[in-house]
Parts: structure tokens; C-alpha cells; sequence
């Protein structure tokens, strides 16, 4: 009998058959992979770079599928050839016959060039990793992405570099091809934001000879800039370096910077190439050392080498790690797109090509276009990151070619600029030092030197600066142009010829020069300031030596150095001797104020003496007038300190010390002020402002030839009162006739001028100003000339030591019977209160202290008057009147009015208690007082002497009661 499974057992097994089919099919399913079709076009598969770079892009792909084996899609890579032919890159059996979704490569620009048209109309996107002109972004094609560094990001590592030394002049030197002349218009621009000009460019053809090479260094060793920036391949690059040191233009003085594409490609040139390079300052795109790098490098290395066994030390640069990141950024864009099939379709696109008219559209371009646009990474060369179809620019490193290779001595990030360590901040930055310590590592230049080359040097060809000088009639302390009729040799001489060739002696090298008068065939001048100027603009003369003002217009067609002479336009007038024509003049010491305030003080100060003598000196006591009379007279005469009265009481005197003391100060100030008026040569200035001649309708005159003319018509002057000078002698002429007599009220001219003609006029002219503000006389030079920061240190040099003062003593001699009017006192003469208010304000306040004391003291002496019981108001009025007569009265404790013997200590005085009483209201005159009360003093006063304390003051006391009831 057969035993039968159960039916769960039958069950599960079912099941589980069922499962295992599933999984099956499943993993079959999930090793089903998508082939996608890609292109890869590179110059020359045989040469060096070709198998490097076409070996990143292999290596690229392997590593992403070893490590993303679950991914549907698979990169098949489809190589051709371009042998350096644009139309051979383009490859139309790539697109045609291989359908493929993307290229990858073409190594040059103009390549990309073409390709980019080409993906524009079937899109399908171009990958570059190797074209890096700038010149690519004008197409604007949305199908082209530049994964590699534009040329243009390092124009600004450049400029810094060429700031931070202080170079002026540049020039570049560029492959005459679009990979060329992409970078120029970048390249300018960033040394005109740097103040560094290029005055010349200098384009090498590609298929350039050795001999057009050597003719174009030629021409550039003529020139003044010692500055180049080379911007080619190494191929061409390596040529132009030979023969420029064959030729001597890599020795010292020389500066050659390059571009990111030599350095990048230095490791591939022999050493002869390298050693004919030493001292160059070039950047180089910076490759972070991560760890993934440094797993990597040796990975490849050996992988390289197994796949060319003939190629030995082959080494990576920057361009096969932008391949490798190009290859895995595509691949991770197309697993993104992620679509079963791949494919073109029909369209009904024109093309003006009929080998392309066949051609299909790709379908998933525009989406494999938005997957790589926003595809982010860690890239083996970096972070990977696209703006706009770019890589993000990245840091550069700053390398100096010594020896066998190149030496980094700094970097340039877009955040910080120039810095000798990555991760400096900004503040780090070399440009917030001098060149000489700079934050860089040492630099060698070229031919072993060690210091920094000024970036300039006279021409090879022995040309001397050719300097305009004007010529006129007069003036000729400044500039004087001679020649002598039988050798036929110009001599210039004056006071800014001397301040030039001081300047010059001053800088750290030889400038040959030649002074070229700016004149006609006659001799006379071939024009005004101007026109002198604006010969530099033409290219008639490399400069200009004279007094020429810096003027804003001016500056349009030249650079001017730092001013040698003081600034300001100056207007030289007439004056006159104003000394005793004014029956006044005895008060003209003093202003209104100062009088006023003396004369208040001398009432104040007899005052105040008179409060504090009244009681206790009879020299101070009489009838009203006599005591009013007394008080000024006292007060007046200190001033000329003949006053007859005594001060006896310690107050008055004090008051009287500090008076006397501001008294002869005063007075001793208005002696020597009045002194100076009625004997010093007082010359005043016939007018005072060139608005003063304007108002009054005479007439003005200016120097031959300058821009004076210019300003008096702004200031409204008519042309028939404008009158022009050639010399000193006709500029005096003019002055002495004066404005009513043909001749001039005024002349306006420049402070060095005017201050010239006042040397040999002092005694008749005063000057008026500045009247016009200026710069002041300059040099000058053309637009951006490489002179000029150098001659204006120099200018600073002369004009801060001694060397101006010996050349304005030797051409502005001023004779000795001269005195200084060139800054006339047009003001008065008259001493203000603002020179003695600090003295009036101590004696005044002395004063009233004086008063308070003695006010105080006489109040409390007599307070049992004021402190009556009786308060009522005729009370308070009789109290007050009481205090008034009392202090009217005389005080008899004072020695004035004791008799020598109480004077000499005998002690006795008796007050008469009918003083009060008696009719006569006023108090009687020292001599009636003591008359009447001496024999009265006598009889009250004991045989000893001495009189009781305690009668003088009932007697007082009686005297007040008596005074308050008659009152």
C-alpha cells in the first residue's frame, strides 16, 4: 500500500517552487542592462595625452559601475580619432550611424566650436574637459557643457598679481587663434581694473618660424614694458621662451608671466625647455590632495601601465582628471535620465550642411541636458559643481619655474585673492603689505635676481624721452629756452627745469631725456599750455617739462605728476601808504568794544573804591559832586597812575593791585599798537577782491598763453577789459598807468609767477589770494605712463628737504630793500577785547567779591537795626533808611579819624550823640569833623589812655537809635 504525502506538504512545496521562479526571474530581470551609446573625440589616440586621457574616461567608467553594479544603464564608449581636423571631429557616424547621446571630448576650442552647432541641432550635449576659451560662452548653447576651468577665471589671479607688484604696463603675448584671442578682451579688462594698461598686444601665429618668432621679440624689446603675459600652448610656448633667452629678454629686469595652460603642462616638457624658463611667475589650476586622489593616482598608474607598456613615467595632469570626472558625471546624468531606450527621431530641422540634412534629434537630450546641469559630486580634481554649463572656478596656485619644475610660493582664491597659505582670510591678504615683504614665498626672477623688477626699462634702442618745453617772452625764471645761433644747441634752464633734473637725479635709474622747445620755425610759441599738452595725446612728445598747471581738462590727455610749486591763482595789485591820513588815528589802537568796556570799568572800579573808602576815608567823603567827582578822577588817573587819594581799607587795595595791573597792560599794548600805526609803513592794497574790479568796471590783466584768460571771462570780465602781458616789465607798466590810464587795476596769474614779480616790485605790489583755487605746476607724461608714480616720489623727495629751498633762493632772489608784501595785513591794526577779556573778567570779579565782603561784613555789623521787633512796612522803610545814613556816616573806629596819640595806640574815641540830630542832613567835611569832635574826643578820654570797650559801643549804639528815630 503507498503512502501518500500529506496536502500540506504538497502545498508549501508549490508555494515555494513558485518563489524560486519569481526570484529567477527577477535577478534576470535585474541584470538586464541598458547599452547607451556615447561618443569620445580626442586629437590624436596615439599621442601621450590621448591614451592618458582616453584612460581616465575607461577608468571613470569602471569605477562607477564596480561601485553602482544595480544601475539599468551602461556607457559604451564609441572613440574616434580627429586628427587635429575640426571636420574630422565632428564625426557625423557618431550621430548618424551610432546614435550616440553625448561627446565627450573635443580637445580644442575652435573643435568645440563646430561640435556645438552640431549639438545644438540634434541635441545631444557636448562634453569638453580640455576647451577652455571663453569664447565658447558667446554661442550660448544649452547642449554645451565646459568641464574645465574658463580661461577667463584666471584673468583675475593674474590682475592681482600684477597689482600687487605695482607694474603699470603689460603686455600680452597670445596664440594668434580663437584659444588665443578668447582670453584678450578678460585679460584687459582685469588690468584696467588694476590701473595696469596695455599699450601693445602680440599675437604669434600658430604656424609662426623661428625667425617671426625672434622679429616680434625684437619689437618688444624695444618698448618700455618689461611685463608679458604668455597665453599659448606648450608647443608654441616652449619655442617662444628659447629664443627669447637666446636673445637676452630672460635676464634680469624681465618679468614673464603665463597662463594656467604652461604650468599645467610643465611635467611633459624636457628639461632644455624648462631651463629656458627659469625666474617665470605663472598659476596653475589647484588640485585639493583628498584621499580619493591619492587612492587613485597610483591605481592608474599601474593600470596605464599595463594597457601601454612603452609609455614610461607617464604622469596624470589636471585635464585627465577633468576627463575622469567628465566620464562619471555623464554616466550618473544618463542613470538619472534612466529610460529603457535611447534613441532619435525625425524631424523636420534644416541644417545648411547636406552631409547633416539625414541627421535625427535625439529625444532625451533636453533631459539628459537638465540631469547633468544639476548633477553635484566629489570629484577627484575637486568639487564638482556646473553654473550655467561651467565648472565652478576653482583656487589657483602661484608657481615660480626654478631649476627642474616649477615651486609654488602662494594661491589665488576667488573669496580672499592672493594669500600665501589656503584658508587665510582676506585680512591675510599680500595686498595689505609692501612689496618688499610681501606674503608670498621667494620669488627668483629672471636671471637669478631676487629683487622685484619695476616692470619697465628704457628702450634697447638708445630712444631718450622726448620732453616738450614752453617757449615764451617772459617768465623766464621758470622756463628760458636759449639757442645758440653758431653751434645750433637748445639750452633750457629756469626754475622748474632745476626741479625736474632734481627729480630725476633722485630716481634708482638713468632716464635719457631731451628737452624739445615747443616752438615754430620763427622761435616764437607754437601755441598755448594747452596745445602743449595735447602734443602728448598725439604722440609728438613723451612729456612735458614747465610750469604747467594741472587742470581737469588737461588730465584727459596726459598724467600729471605730484605739484612742485604751492597752488592757487593769485591777483597782484597797487598799494599805498596809508600812515597819518586819518586826525583820528590816536583811537584806531583800540576797537569800539575795547574802548567801551574800558571806559564802563573805569566807572565800575570808582565805584567800588568808593563803597569801600566812604566810612574810613575822609579822601572819599564831601558833598555829592565832590564825592562823585572824587571816585572818577581816582578811577581815571590810574590809567596813567598820577592818582593823589589814599586807599585804606585792605579791600580797596586789593582791587586796586589787580586794576593797576590791567592798567599797564592796556596801557603798554595802545603804546606799542599806536606806535606801529603812526611809524611802521602802513601799504594797503588799492583793492582787496577781484570782485572789487569787476564792480568797479577796470580792467584786469593775465600772463600770455595761459588758461587765466578762461577764469576772469567766468567771472563776468568783458573782453575789452582783459588785457594780456608777455613780460614782468609790461605787467608793471601796465599796473603803474592803473586802470583809468589804459593800463591794468589788477594782475592774475599763478602764485610761483606772481611771486616772482613781487621779488623784483616789492615796494609797489601787494598779492591778493588765492583768488581761483589750482593744483598747482605739474609734469607730465602720457596716459598711464609707468614715469609717473616714479617721478612724483621724487617730486615729494625735492620738495620736502632742502634741495627746493636752494633752487627757489637761487631763481627767487628777492632784493634787499624788500620786505614781505605778498601777504599784505588788510585788516586793522586794532587790539580787540578778545585779547584782554580774561584780564577784565579778573577784575571785575575781584571787584564784586571786594563788594559782597564789605556789604556783608557792614550788615552783619549792624543787624540789630534790621532785626527790630517792630516789623510793619514804615517800620521796614525807617530801618532800611537807618542802614543808608548809617553807612553814610563815618566809621570813627578807623585809624583815619583817630588823633596820633589813639593812632599810636592810646585807645579813646567818643561819638557826639547829637550827630544824627543835627540839620544839616549831609555829613560834614573831614576837616569840620575832626575840628568839632577833638576837644569832645579829649574830655571822654581817661588819664590812662584807655577807653572802655563797653562805652564805645553804648555810645554806637545810641547814635543808631538816634539816627533810626530821626528817620
Amino acid at each position: 500500500m503507498v503512502k501518500k504525502n500529506p496536502p500540506n506538504l504538497e502545498l508549501l512545496l508549490s508555494i515555494f517552487f513558485f518563489f524560486l521562479c519569481s526570484w529567477i526571474s527577477f535577478a534576470m530581470a535585474q541584470n538586464k542592462t541598458i547599452p547607451v551609446n556615447v561618443g569620445v573625440v580626442l586629437d590624436d589616440l596615439n599621442s601621450r595625452n590621448g591614451k592618458i586621457w582616453l584612460s581616465c574616461i575607461k577608468m571613470a567608467l569602471s569605477d562607477f559601475y564596480a561601485s553602482h553594479a544595480n544601475y539599468k544603464t551602461r556607457l559604451v564608449l564609441n572613440t574616434r580619432d580627429s586628427k587635429q581636423n575640426v571636420v574630422g571631429a565632428a564625426k557625423a557616424d557618431l550621430i548618424k550611424n551610432a546614435e550616440v547621446q553625448a561627446i565627450l571630448g573635443p580637445v580644442t576650442s575652435m573643435q568645440a566650436g563646430f561640435l556645438i552647432n552640431l549639438g545644438d541641432q540634434v541635441h545631444v550635449p557636448i562634453i569638453s574637459f580640455s576647451a577652455t576659451s571663453p569664447s565658447l560662452n558667446s554661442l550660448r548653447s544649452s547642449y554645451f557643457f565646459q568641464f574645465a576651468q574658463n580661461d577667463s577665471s584666471q584673468v583675475k589671479a593674474l590682475s592681482a598679481i600684477v597689482k600687487a607688484f605695482g607694474w603699470r604696463q603689460v603686455v600680452p603675448v597670445y596664440i594668434d587663434n580663437e584659444f588665443g584671442e578668447g582670453v584678450i578682451p578678460f585679460l584687459t579688462d582685469a588690468l584696467e581694473e588694476v590701473d595696469a594698461r596695455v599699450p601693445y598686444r602680440s599675437a604669434i601665429s600658430p604656424s609662426a618660424t623661428d625667425s617671426q618668432i625672434l622679429e616680434e621679440l625684437y619689437k618688444l624689446m624695444t618698448m618700455q614694458t618689461r611685463v608679458f603675459i604668455v597665453h599659448m600652448r606648450t608647443d608654441l610656448s616652449s619655442r617662444l621662451f628659447a629664443k627669447a633667452r637666446e636673445i637676452g629678454m630672460m635676464t634680469e629686469g624681465y618679468v614673464w608671466l603665463t597662463t594656467n595652460g604652461i604650468p599645467n603642462e610643465l611635467r611633459y616638457l624636457n628639461s632644455s625647455v624648462i631651463s629656458s624658463m627659469q625666474g617665470v611667475l605663472g598659476i596653475q589650476t589647484y588640485v585639493p590632495q583628498t584621499v580619493k586622489l591619492e587612492e587613485f593616482m597610483p591605481r592608474w598608474k599601474r593600470q596605464f601601465q599595463q594597457d601601454n607598456p612603452t609609455i614610461i613615467d607617464a604622469s596624470l595632469d589636471v585635464f585627465g582628471l577633468w576627463a575622469y570626472d567628465s566620464a562619471f558625471a555623464l554616466a550618473m546624468a544618463i542613470e538619472e535620465v534612466g529610460t529603457a531606450t535611447f534613441g532619435f527621431q525625425k524631424t523636420n530641422a534644416s541644417f545648411n550642411s547636406a552631409v547633416l540634412e539625414s541627421f535625427e534629434v535625439s529625444k532625451y537630450g533636453p533631459e539628459l541636458c537638465q540631469a547633468l546641469s544639476t548633477t553635484r559630486f566629489e570629484g577627484i580634481a575637486g568639487d564638482f559643481s556646473l553654473v550655467d554649463g561651467q565648472l565652478q572656478s576653482s583656487n589657483f596656485e602661484i608657481v615660480n619655474i626654478n631649476g627642474a619644475g616649477a615651486r609654488g610660493i602662494g594661491f589665488w582664491t576667488p573669496q580672499n585673492g592672493l594669500v600665501k597659505i589656503l584658508g587665510s582670510s582676506a585680512n591675510s591678504s599680500i595686498f595689505s603689505t609692501p612689496k618688499s615683504k610681501l606674503g608670498l614665498g621667494p620669488i627668483i626672477w629672471p636671471g637669478d635676481s631676487l629683487s622685484v623688477p619695476k616692470g619697465w626699462e628704457n628702450p634697447t634702442n638708445g630712444k631718450k624721452l622726448r620732453i616738450g618745453v614752453p617757449v615764451k617772452d617772459g617768465f623766464k625764471e621758470l622756463v628760458k629756452v636759449t639757442k645758440d645761433p653758431s653751434t645750433n644747441v637748445t639750452d633750457v634752464t629756469g626754475f622748474s627745469i632745476d626741479v625736474f633734473l632734481a627729480a630725476v637725479e633722485m630716481l634708482p635709474y638713468a632716464l635719457p631725456y631731451e628737452f624739445i622747445p615747443f616752438a615754430k620755425s620763427d622761435g616764437t610759441s607754437a601755441g598755448t599750455y594747452n596745445d602743449l599738452i595735447y602734443q602728448i595725446y598725439l604722440g609728438n612728445f613723451d612729456a612735458v617739462v614747465g610750469d604747467t598747471t594741472i587742470r581737469g581738462n588737461r588730465s584727459l590727455y596726459a598724467d600729471f605728476t605730484m605739484p612742485y610749486t604751492e597752488s592757487g591763482v593769485v591777483m597782484v595789485v597797487p598799494v599805498i601808504d596809508m600812515r597819518n591820513q586819518n586826525a583820528w588815528v590816536f583811537l584806531k589802537p583800540l576797537t569800539w568794544d575795547l574802548w567801551l568796556t574800558t571806559c564802563c570799568f573805569f566807572f565800575f572800579i570808582g565805584f567800588v573804591v568808593w563803597v569801600l573808602e566812604h566810612r574810613i576815608n575822609e579822601d572819599f567823603r564831601g558833598t555829592p559832586s565832590h564825592q562823585v567827582g572824587t571816585s572818577v578822577w581816582f578811577s581815571f588817573s590810574t590809567m596813567v597812575f598820577s592818582q593823589r587819594e589814599r586807599v585804606v581799607s585792605n579791600l580797596a587795595r586789593f582791587v586796586m593791585v589787580i586794576w593797576v595791573f590791567v592798567m599797564l597792560i592796556l596801557t603798554q599794548s595802545y603804546t606799542a599798537s599806536l606806535a606801529s600805526l603812526l611809524t611802521v609803513q602802513q601799504l594797503q592794497p588799492t583793492v582787496s577782491d577781484i570782485k572789487d574790479v569787476l564792480r568797479n568796471g577796470d580792467n584786469v590783466g593775465y600772463a600770455e598763453n595761459t588758461y587765466i584768460y578762461e577764469l576772469l571771462k567766468q567771472v563776468g570780465f568783458d573782453d575789452s577789459k582783459i588785457k594780456m602781458f608777455r613780460s614782468f616789465e609790461e605787467c608793471d607798466e601796465l599796473l603803474s598807468k592803473g586802470s583809468a590810464n589804459g593800463g591794468i587795476s589788477a594782475a592774475v596769474d599763478e602764485t610761483p609767477s606772481m611771486k616772482l614779480f613781487l621779488a623784483k616790485y616789492c615796494t609797489k605790489y601787494a598779492m591778493i589770494g588765492p583768488i581761483f583755487k589750482s593744483a598747482g605746476f605739474g609734469f607730465a607724461f602720457q596716459k598711464r605712463s609707468p614715469l609717473v608714480p616714479d617721478l612724483s616720489q621724487a617730486v615729494l623727495n625735492v620738495t620736502e628737504g632742502e634741495v627746493i629751498l636752494n633752487i627757489e633762493n637761487k631763481w627767487f632772489s628777492v632784493e634787499k630793500n624788500c620786505v614781505d608784501n605778498s601777504s599784505p595785513n588788510v585788516a586793522s591794526y586794532s587790539l580787540g577785547l578778545a585779547s584782554f577779556w580774561g584780564l577784565f573778567l579778573i577784575a571785575g570779579v575781584a571787584s564784586i567779591l571786594a563788594l559782597i565782603i564789605c556789604v556783608a561784613s557792614f550788615l552783619h555789623k549792624h543787624r540789630h537795626i534790621l532785626m527790630h521787633p517792630d516789623d510793619s512796612r514804615a517800620s521796614r522803610w525807617r530801618r532800611i533808611r537807618a542802614m543808608f545814613k548809617m553807612f553814610n556816616e563815618k566809621e570813627h573806629s578807623s585809624r583815619m579819624f583817630k588823633s596820633p596819640q589813639q593812632r599810636d595806640g592810646i585807645a579813646g574815641a567818643v561819638v557826639e550823640l547829637n550827630a544824627a540830630a543835627s540839620p544839616n542832613n549831609w555829613p560834614e567835611s573831614p576837616r569840620s569833623y575832626i575840628s568839632n569832635h577833638a576837644d569832645f574826643a579829649e574830655q571822654a578820654t581817661p588819664s590812662t589812655g584807655q577807653v572802655s570797650p563797653e562805652i564805645v559801643s553804648a555810645v554806637d549804639h545810641e547814635h543808631a537809635i538816634t539816627i533810626a528815630r530821626t528817620c
